[in-house]
């Protein structure tokens, strides 16, 4: 049995949140509402092998096509470095990078393979970017940009009708900054670069800085050095691509205090060049509306994007 065969009248859609911890696998299907969607099955698998995790997630698709929950395509948001670029003999794989184990797996020939759907695929945050525009705090936009805060830092940025940096993605993580004045002496975390935006302003960085960030108190100094480098980057932004939008997700972003920081010292540094209000500055920087599942429900827009 394929995943294609007996198909319902609202399509389903399988989506993979490939993460570097975990995969987050689900069937999805859309109403005839455009904002409907219903999770009909979901499961979490830690990523380990890429055999192990790959045939696990294979076996739970195939398991609920027994049961007839069968999807018309498949949509992949996933880490990298990824090959996004859909001319190229390599799309799908995952390229040289710090996952271990991982470079030269390709994601999308696997899972076409052994489930005979056909596959998108993009990198996690630009699908965490095309869900939040679709359904999210993004909504209605015309330009947004979304930058995650976790072990690294990415950022999907999106203008004029494109995910911008195709046929590739954006490297936003690396760009550099202005150190902070209580922040001299850290070296930063990154391989490559030491102090850009993901050596300093990581979760791997604060951690390395002060331990673990959930046990540091909203007034310390770790706090204010890390919205300063991310008030910086959306700084960057909005000279730049002058975003509708930016949305600042990821793991550190759970903290309840940081948010409002970074607005605070965002403001500071545009110096209302802009002519934004707070209330302005507060509507452009945002949390994901759509939380956790940002990544997954990205998985659905690009299996949507597909011409099925």
């Amino acid at each position: 049995m394929t995943m294609n065969d007996g198909l319902e009248t609202a399509p389903i859609f399988a989506a993979i949140d490939a993460g570097g911890t975990t995969f987050k696998c689900a069937l999805i299907q859309m109403g005839n509402e455009k904002n409907h969607r219903e999770v009909l099955a979901g499961v979490r698998i830690p990523t380990t092998s890429p055999n192990e995790t790959l045939s696990r997630c294979v076996a739970f698709f195939q398991e609920q096509a027994v049961k007839g929950i069968q999807a018309r395509a498949m949509g992949i948001a996933s880490f990298g470095p990824i090959d996004v670029d859909i001319q190229s003999p390599n799309y799908g794989m995952i390229l040289e990078g710090p996952k271990l184990g991982w470079s030269a797996t390709n994601l999308k020939t696997y899972f076409e393979a052994a489930l005979s759907v056909p596959v998108s695929i993009d990198t996690d945050v630009n699908g965490a970017l095309l869900a939040e525009m679709e359904w999210g705090a993004a909504k209605g936009a015309k330009s947004a940009a979304y930058i995650t805060i976790g072990t690294g830092i990415g950022a999907g940025l999106f203008a004029n009708g494109y995910l911008i940096g195709k046929p590739s993605h954006p490297e936003f993580g690396h760009i550099r900054l202005k150190r902070h004045d209580a922040d001299m002496d850290f070296k930063g975390v990154c391989s490559i670069h030491g102090d850009c935006l993901e050596g300093l302003a990581s979760a791997t960085a604060l951690t390395r800085r002060y331990g673990d960030p959930k046990s540091l108190s909203p007034a310390h100094i770790g706090w204010d050095i890390e919205a300063f480098y991310l008030a910086q980057a959306c700084n960057i932004l909005s000279l730049t691509l002058r975003p509708n939008k930016i949305i600042l997700g990821g793991g550190l972003m759970l903290a309840p205090h940081l948010l409002d920081k970074v607005r605070e010292q965002y403001a500071n540094l545009i110096n209302n060049y802009l002519g934004q209000s707070e209330a302005a500055i507060n509507s452009l920087i945002a949390s994901p509306a759509l939380g956790d599942d940002a990544g997954l429900f990205g998985g659905v827009v690009l299996a949507q994007q597909l011409d099925i």
